[in-house]
């Protein structure tokens, strides 16, 4: 069922995306004066077609939604009926073919600009971006970060909640080698900047660049009172009740929820003896922690929730959104900046300085559309937008086959003052093919391993 439902989401995500991007090569080619002969959605088996007549442009969708194409008569792919020559795109002058290739790329940059535009008018609902315990020796000890500071932005970009911060951090990283600032208010309100640096061999790797950071949400002390008991769970077997306050467990005092939570989770299948404290009384009870395999690991779990002490989360929790002008202004930042990590993170791919784990296939971004859309409407926007950047960044790279390769044909068409010999074309194109084929299988690969 998650299958299907990561599918569903990743034909929606790559079908809308491939869409935007071939309209635009379709709407500056009419623009242009090209006929267009088709603008097909996906490869493979056409399973949907439609064509007003046999002069106007035929629309299609196929069974292969990784990419579509916009056909347009063209004397370097096959004759020409005379009538047609002057909308043919090899007639057409220099600027005129060389918008048609741009803009495919750059409407899906403008794709993402409103994506985010979106995202930051109908703004969400996160944590606070509140400082928890600095473990030492980490990245963050070492910039000076303090418990309770409250992150205000990073390297520039406002982070109004937890979420924000991580994620612009994360896409900040390859840019902290040299130092990252990073913008605090102290529990006293006074504005600090903390230089967090992050060595290369870290920050390409995301799980290491989490561990080695060393920064986490604060976390308030909530009571071990429970609040909750499920049905025919281990904890109501054992006669726990709602209410009960944890007093200590195997004769170790709990101080509260979560050390608590984590000592039920290291000791799975293990009687424990417990003794809480109901209506001012004193109740000593039995259980054995239920074995459950979660993130791979066997952990205990007994099937109680937490009493949460009435406002505490509030007080936690921030709404933000934005004016329209102000959210076009923080979108095309963000659209800009994202673009120039993507950029420097394929630059550094390209010459070996990160590593090619970065790279993800179609299983990766199925798993990431999926997860997007169980959080929320924001977040799957948010995933749009990053993917359409990728998209689009990619696009413009000079590697043949791709949009950047063409424009890199026409930039030596300008400045010798004819067009690059086919021959030689077609031998670059032949290479960038091979390339992007070998590329695509690596990244399936990685896909794979990631899997299993």
């Amino acid at each position: 069922m998650e299958t299907l439902h990561s599918l569903f989401y990743f034909i929606v995500a790559i079908g809308l995306l491939v869409a935007i991007h071939e309209f635009g090569h379709f709407w500056v080619a009419r623009k242009t004066g090209v006929k267009v002969l088709r603008f097909s959605i996906g490869f493979g088996k056409v399973i949907w077609k439609y064509q007003k007549d046999s002069s106007t442009t035929e629309y299609v969708l196929s069974a292969i939604p990784l990419g579509g194409y916009v056909k347009m008569v063209d004397e370097r792919e096959g004759d020409v009926a005379p009538e047609d020559l002057p909308y043919a795109f090899s007639r057409k002058p220099l600027w005129a073919r060389s918008a048609i290739v741009a803009a495919g790329p750059i409407f899906n940059l403008v794709l993402a600009v409103l994506l985010y535009w979106l995202v930051f008018m109908m703004g969400e609902t996160g944590m606070r971006p509140v400082v928890g315990t600095v473990a030492p020796t980490t990245l963050a000890a070492q910039a000076g970060f303090v418990e309770g500071e409250e992150i205000v932005s990073v390297n520039g970009i406002k982070t109004p909640t937890w979420r924000e911060t991580m994620e612009t951090l994360f896409a900040s990283a390859m840019d902290a080698e040299e130092g990252l600032p990073i913008q605090v208010k102290t529990q006293d309100g006074i504005l600090l900047t903390h230089i967090l640096v992050i060595p290369l061999a870290i920050s390409q790797k995301p799980e290491l660049l989490f561990k080695e950071l060393g920064l986490k949400a604060w976390q308030p002390t909530i009571p071990a009172v429970v609040g909750k008991v499920i049905d025919n769970s281990v904890a109501q077997h054992a006669g726990l009740q709602t209410g009960d306050l944890i007093l200590s467990v195997d004769g170790h005092e709990v101080k509260d929820w979560l050390e608590w939570v984590a000592y039920v989770q290291k000791h799975p299948g293990q009687v424990m003896s417990i003794v809480v404290e109901r209506d001012g009384l004193v109740v000593a009870l039995n259980l054995a922690p239920e074995s459950v395999i979660e993130n791979e690991k066997i952990i205990g779990k007994i099937g109680v929730g937490v009493q949460v002490p009435p406002g505490l989360l509030d007080s936690m929790m921030v709404t933000y959104s934005l004016s329209p002008l102000d959210a076009l202004n923080a979108a095309v930042k963000r659209t800009w900046y994202y673009s120039g990590a993507t950029l420097k993170m394929m630059g550094y791919m390209f010459v070996g300085k990160a590593s090619v784990d970065n790279l993800s296939g179609p299983i990766s971004i199925a798993q990431y559309a999926g997860k997007s859309a169980e959080m929320g409407l924001v977040s799957f926007l948010k995933f749009l937008a990053i993917v359409s950047v990728s998209l689009g960044v990619l696009n413009l790279l000079p590697i043949p086959v791709l949009d950047g390769g063409h424009l890199l044909m026409f930039a030596i068409e300008a400045i010798k003052g004819s067009p690059v010999a086919e021959n030689v074309q077609l031998v670059f194109q032949q290479i960038g093919m091979a390339a992007l084929l070998g590329l695509m299988i690596l990244a399936v690969f990685l896909d794979i391993g990631r899997l299993f």
